[in-house]
Order: C-alpha cells, then sequence, then structure tokens
C-alpha cells in the first residue's frame, strides 16, 4: 500500500517545520541546552504540526547520537540516523505512546496511562506520553492526570495537543509549557505542495496549487491530503479545472471576474456569471463565501496600501495585481454591499434555494447603481 502524502513527506526535523517559526526557535534553544520540560500543551488548527512536532521532541529526548556528541546536540535538531531516531518515526517504539482522547477519553484509560508511567522505559532515555485531541477527556480523566502532571517521573514526558484550548482546565494548562500553533500562509502551502510536484514527478499549475492551499484553510495536512487525492484521480497532470471539478470550489480567476463585474456595476454580467457558476454544479454557499473573503481582501488593501507585502505571502503576482486594480474601484458602498453578502450566507446555509439570498443581494445592490 503506498504511504499517504501527508506522512511521507512529514517533517523529520525542526528546520523542515514552517510556518510556525517562533515555537521551533523556543523548542531548538530548549534542545540545545537540554532543557526540555516535562509537559507541553500544542493549541492550534488541525494539521498545523502540533502532533509531527511532539514526535520531534520524542527524538530529541531520546536521540542517540545527541545523547553522545555534545556539539550535535548544540544544534537542536534529532540525527535520524540513528536506531531510536527511526523506530520513532516508523512508530515502532514501545516507550512512546499516542493516545486519541477521542475514543479514549474516560477516567478508565488515564488510570491505565497512570499505571504504565510507574514502569521504567524498556529502551529508551524517556517515555513520551502523546495526548491528541487533549480537550475530549473528561473532567473525571483529567483530574486522575492531573497528579501526574504534579510530581512526573524524571522519565517522563507528556504532551497535549488540542484544537479547542479553551476545553483545557485552568489546572492542567497551568502545569505545561503552552504554545499557539497558527495557520499556515498560502505561499507556504503552495511552495511545499510545489516540492513534493517535483519530487513525485507531478505537472501542476500555480492557480491549482494556490486553490489546493486555500481550500485547506490553512492546514498542511489537509492540503497534502487533497493533493494526494488529486494524483490519485489525474496522476501526472493537475490543472485548475481539475481542481475546481474535485472541491466543487471555484478557482480565483472565476471569483476575480465576477467580483470585477459588481465592482464594474455591470448587472447582467454578474448575474450571467453566477448562474453559470451554479449551473457548472459548484458549491454556491462555499462560492458566497469565497466572494466575502475576496471583498475583505480588497477592502482592507483600499483602506491600508501596506497589505500589499503580505498579500504577496499568499497570492501570485498576477492575482495580487487583480486585487490592488480591485482595491482602487472600492468604494463605501461596496462595504455596504460586503455587509449585505455575510448576511446573505447566513441565510444561504440553511435554504433549500441557496443561490436566491445571493442573487437578492446583489440585484438589489446593483440595482442602486
Amino acid at each position: 500500500m503506498a504511504l499517504a502524502i501527508y506522512r511521507k513527506y512529514r517533517p523529520a526535523s525542526f528546520e523542515e517545520l514552517l510556518g510556525q517559526e517562533i515555537i521551533v526557535k523556543v523548542l531548538k534553544e530548549e534542545a540545545a541546552q537540554n532543557r526540555l520540560s516535562h509537559a507541553y500543551l500544542f493549541s492550534g488548527p488541525r494539521g498545523t504540526g502540533k502532533t509531527t512536532t511532539a514526535r520531534l521532541i520524542a527524538k530529541i529526548a531520546n536521540c542517540e547520537t545527541r545523547r553522545n556528541d555534545a556539539e550535535f546536540r548544540k544544534l537542536g535538531e534529532p540525527c535520524n540516523k540513528c536506531n531510536t531516531c527511526a523506530n520513532i518515526d516508523a512508530g515502532r517504539s514501545l516507550d512512546i505512546y499516542e493516545i486519541d482522547a477521542a475514543s479514549n477519553r474516560g477516567i478508565d484509560e488515564i488510570r491505565d496511562l497512570k499505571e504504565n508511567i510507574r514502569l521504567a522505559p524498556s529502551s529508551l532515555d524517556y517515555k513520551v506520553f502523546i495526548i491528541d485531541e487533549a480537550h475530549m477527556l473528561t473532567k473525571e480523566a483529567f483530574n486522575a492526570l492531573l497528579k501526574t502532571l504534579e510530581e512526573p517521573p524524571a522519565y517522563a514526558i507528556f504532551i497535549l495537543a488540542t484544537t479547542e484550548i479553551e476545553k483545557i482546565l485552568p489546572t492542567i494548562s497551568s502545569r505545561t509549557q503552552q504554545f499557539q500553533f497558527k495557520r499556515v500562509s498560502l505561499k507556504q502551502i503552495s511552495e511545499k505542495l510545489e516540492k513534493i510536484a517535483k519530487k513525485e514527478k507531478i505537472e501542476v499549475t500555480n492557480e491549482a496549487l494556490e486553490l489546493i492551499a486555500s481550500s485547506a484553510e490553512g492546514s498542511f495536512r489537509d492540503a497534502e491530503s487533497l493533493f494526494d487525492q488529486l494524483i490519485s484521480f489525474y496522476e501526472t497532470e493537475i490543472k485548475l479545472q481539475d481542481v475546481e471539478k474535485t472541491i466543487g470550489k471555484v478557482g480565483f480567476d472565476r471569483l476575480s471576474n465576477l467580483a470585477d463585474s459588481i465592482l464594474q456595476s455591470d448587472k447582467e454580467g454578474t448575474l450571467r456569471k453566477l448562474s453559470e457558476i451554479e449551473q457548472a454544479g459548484y458549491n454556491i454557499a462555499q462560492f458566497a463565501k469565497d466572494l466575502i473573503q475576496y471583498f475583505r481582501r480588497v477592502a482592507v488593501l483600499k483602506f491600508d496600501p501596506g497589505m500589499h507585502k503580505l498579500l504577496e505571502r499568499e497570492f501570485i503576482p498576477e492575482h495580487v495585481q487583480k486585487l490592488v486594480r480591485h482595491a482602487e474601484l472600492f468604494t463605501k458602498s461596496h462595504l455596504e454591499f460586503l455587509k449585505s453578502l455575510i448576511v446573505a450566507y447566513g441565510q444561504m446555509r440553511y435554504s433549500q434555494f441557496p443561490i436566491i439570498p445571493l442573487e437578492v443581494t446583489i440585484i438589489e445592490f446593483l440595482s442602486e447603481r
């Protein structure tokens, strides 16, 4: 069975962990000084590197090269060559425990964990316990875990990962080092996908990469999973229309063309393009959401031209230029239209005829122009 793209290209070192520069800097410094904490709490959106970072800490804590080479230890990275690193990467180490709290959330599982903690590592220096989706633990399970976090054995490291940090009890979070992972920029996702495409010998257009990255909403894993799916469908060549058909989401150019018609007060042209998008089978509610995001970027660029540099991190140059041109056409009345779009999107999500709130909003706005 072929290895999934997101697993095949999972970062093997902090150097490869993109989009989390501050976290990487802090953890590398801790590793270089041999001062890893006994407990960490990683929070943030899905697919941003929380579990990957936890595994990197597990490797660093137990890396044989780091143990024996003081100079190498100063790099704050695992060697990825010794048996320990290889076993952890392959999931063969008996002293590294990954627990999915979504399906193992009760007090009995935590009691089993506490019993396991009492035993010294079988082959490594440290036992590492990675608890994914930690917010799913019951209150009783949290309380059972609390005592262990207060007085952990010297050979134990706990790493809790969550997408909903507000559900973690303060008594737990206060006993950990906390790191907030952020969404990754579209440009960083696109660049990584481009590198993967070259290694896999896949031809893919920049527009297709941009749409894949956009649909992932800041998640490397989601982008890589979608890319994997597209490769299985289209094999060695992926174009923008292939991505659009697969995910039911329009690309930047189609979105920009409709926005242009609105900004030019072309009511007939706007309604015609909207009808074509619906007839093509695209998710119209998703389109409305993307249109809101488009006008949001245009509005911000209108009132803060300095945002141009941030947009360059997300879009290819041709698309940035379109946004800049549309910002010149944007007025305060379009700001009111943006507010109306948001209201329409809320109605579309629960309507049996989702296109109607969007059409009505556009007709009302352009009829006044």
